[in-house]
């Protein structure tokens, strides 16, 4: 797919490398078609990592998308470059008059704080709402997942007694979903999280179906019955070595942490990890794309 960005994003020149089809704005002005709109509300704190895993994940259609890259104008975090954020990025007071296709709202490191506790969960809980009327479909990942299924459905989550760390084994629940379609029976993704949402409470809640999930990571994917929410538990956006920096970063702080789950051969850090979900990942990607975005939304925003 070709991925319209600004010609200067950092991100173009790693995914070029990988020889991902990146359309610059110049280019993209002389084809006669209409692109589809989608926003990340990247809420990572090395936001360029994100955007290079998020760009090669949606790269994977013949569909031309047109990302717009958010963050949140109420905290300004400390480990990406202000003028990164500034040349990149908007924020939701510049969109909200806005209508996108697609809405991606990534993890954040808030897990352990209360929702209501996050500095900008009043700017968060607008944009969830304005989701209900600008945008075609939302994916939950991660925290967001956590974040979405509390603010439109109340369901609480739920501090685990350990970090769930590492790379999990899932089964797919309803095949004949879209959303799923092409999966595996069983198929991996990668998690790093210290809370959960139980399955009982998501299954109280008659909106919403479960579509995979993990005998030790739990619920995986879960989707409003209409496709218009949809929230994953997990990272499968993540690269190779996301869950090595994680761990060797927390190693270095002096961090109490275990080795990433299923991860490094015989759980030696200095060997190379295998990459094991990519290939589920961008089938996930892609069908959120086709079958939520692409074939229900209107031509005209």
């Amino acid at each position: 797919m070709p991925i319209k960005i600004q010609s200067d994003l950092p991100a173009k020149k790693i995914l070029e490398d990988e020889n991902i089809f990146i359309m610059d704005e110049t280019r993209a002005l002389h084809q006669d078609i209409r692109p589809l709109k989608i926003a990340i509300l990247n809420l990572m704190p090395i936001k360029e990592d994100t955007e290079v895993q998020l760009l090669r994940s949606l790269s994977n259609t013949p569909l031309q998308v047109d990302v717009t890259f958010l963050t949140t104008g109420t905290y300004v975090g400390t480990h990406t470059p202000t003028s990164h954020l500034d040349q990149f990025y908007l924020t939701f007071e510049d969109v909200k008059n806005r209508k996108f296709d697609g809405l991606i709202i990534t993890g954040a490191p808030v897990e352990l704080m209360e929702f209501e506790e996050v500095d900008y969960w009043e700017e968060l809980m607008k944009i969830m709402e304005w989701s209900k009327t600008h945008i075609t479909s939302t994916l939950h990942i991660c925290w967001g997942a956590q974040a979405g299924l509390y603010y439109h459905y109340g369901i609480k989550k739920k501090r685990l007694d350990k970090k769930l760390f590492g790379i999990f084994e899932h089964r797919v629940l309803k095949r004949k979903t879209p959303f799923v379609r092409g999966f595996d029976d069983i198929f991996y993704a990668p998690h790093s999280r210290y809370t959960t949402v139980l399955k009982e409470d998501i299954l109280r809640n008659e909106e919403l179906i479960i579509l995979a999930e993990s005998e030790e990571a739990g619920v995986f994917i879960v989707m409003s019955k209409e496709g218009k929410q949809i929230f994953v538990m997990g990272h499968p956006e993540y690269d190779r070595v996301s869950l090595d920096r994680e761990y060797k970063r927390d190693i270095a702080k002096g961090l109490s942490i275990d080795l990433p789950q299923n991860y490094y051969p015989e759980d030696l850090p200095g060997e190379r990890p295998n990459l094991v979900w990519r290939a589920h990942a961008n089938i996930m990607y892609t069908n959120w794309l086709n079958y939520y975005v692409y074939q229900v939304t209107p031509y005209e925003l």
